[in-house]
């Protein structure tokens, strides 16, 4: 049996760790042994715990509690903690997800300790550095030994960097190995979206009619950070409430709330205190989200991982950044790039509402990432 270490912190990474852990309970429970640590990046029950009971993950066996802080700071202390754990634990692998400071912080742990890293999610590229998760994403893989894209381009950017495809194995982080494995977050979709839709009652308790609401998330430094373009940002959406005729539901992250009190004018407030137009959430459990979003009418999000979720349920999505790592939604038709630009918001949100697009080919996988994603490890340990 070999011994791997699951390193979590934030909200989506807990969610893709879920298939991860069922595709080991379901195939492998004799073969691997999964320790899993949470960083404690998202540290409250609203963005954390409530995750874990509800997907059915297995308790942490350590949570290191390290909240928020600058990047320098927090990715100190993850780096300190999961350093010791790792030595403690000496596992074959060390699994990292996406772009968080967690993400990075665990990959030069284990790489210093040649400890193994498996970057799932790994080939996305926004091309812009000014973004922390840009850094995150390109400094793990290129440190890691296994790397699983959830899409073709993903590997095209890798090859781009100067990976190499058929690489033989046993992988190094000098012979790393590349899979295309498709989406683990698809595998979730479709094992909890109708359990989802049975269980939610999101719908009801905040008294929506379906299709007759927009969702909207915002979580990007690079929005809640910048006072005009937040602000911007806000009077667009309350704007495209006002002419639609329909409420936009925004389930706020922390960062967010904090942005409202600090950066948003008393006028824009009160209107948001009004609940008319733009109403303010508390941050929504998976089962509630997934609920959300298959019920709304389009979304609008600066999400990576609610982008994908919005293509899963087929729903157009308006990205609130000036890029996207998940190109094939906008090439697909159904993902649209507006940045905080309050015109190209309300042309977009024009389009969308005459979109006769309602074609949504598979773009992800087949559901089955983390099985393929298991499978890899053990063949590599036996190479």
């Amino acid at each position: 049996m070999i011994k791997i270490v699951t390193l979590i912190g934030a909200r989506p990474q807990i969610i893709k760790a879920a298939a991860l852990s069922r595709a080991i309970k379901t195939n492998y429970p004799k073969l691997i042994n999964e320790i899993i640590v949470h960083t404690g990046q998202h540290y409250d029950h609203a963005m954390s715990e409530v995750f874990f009971k509800q997907l059915g993950i297995p308790e942490a066996t350590y949570n290191m509690g390290v909240g928020s802080g600058s990047h320098g700071i927090q990715t100190a202390k993850m780096l300190e903690q999961t350093e010791a754990i790792l030595i403690k634990e000496n596992p074959q692998y060390l699994v990292v997800y996406g772009d968080t400071n967690s993400t990075l912080a665990g990959a030069l742990a284990a790489v210093k300790l040649k400890i193994p890293v498996v970057h799932i999610e790994a080939g996305l590229r926004s091309f812009n550095k000014e973004m922390p998760e840009e850094i995150n994403r390109i400094a793990c893989d290129h440190v890691s030994t296994l790397l699983f894209s959830p899409t073709k381009t993903g590997i095209n950017n890798l090859l781009r960097e100067g990976f190499r495809l058929n690489n033989e194995g046993p992988f190094t982080p000098d012979n790393p190995g590349l899979f295309h494995c498709g989406d683990i977050m698809y595998d979730n979709t479709l094992y909890f979206t109708q359990r989802a839709l049975k269980e939610s009652q999101i719908i009801e308790r905040l008294g929506l009619t379906p299709d007759r609401f927009i969702l909207c998330t915002i979580h990007r430094d690079h929005n809640t950070d910048n006072t005009k373009e937040f602000v911007q940002l806000f009077e667009a959406l309350i704007q495209t409430s006002e002419s639609l005729g329909m409420p936009i539901i925004l389930p706020a992250h922390p960062r967010t709330i904090k942005a409202i009190q600090e950066r948003l004018p008393k006028t824009l407030v009160d209107k948001l205190e009004s609940g008319e137009n733009l109403r303010i959430v508390a941050p929504l459990d998976f089962f509630d989200m997934i609920a959300m979003e298959h019920h709304c009418r389009f979304i609008m999000t600066d999400s990576g991982g609610v982008q994908k979720e919005a293509y899963f349920l087929k729903k157009d999505v308006v990205i609130l950044r000036n890029e996207t790592e998940w190109v094939e939604v906008v090439e697909s038709g159904h993902g649209f790039i507006v940045g905080t630009d309050p015109e190209k918001i309300h042309s977009t949100v024009k389009q969308i509402t005459n979109q006769t697009n309602h074609s949504f080919p598979s773009l992800f996988g087949d559901g089955k990432a983390a099985q393929f994603i298991c499978n890899e490890m053990l063949k590599n340990l036996t190479a």
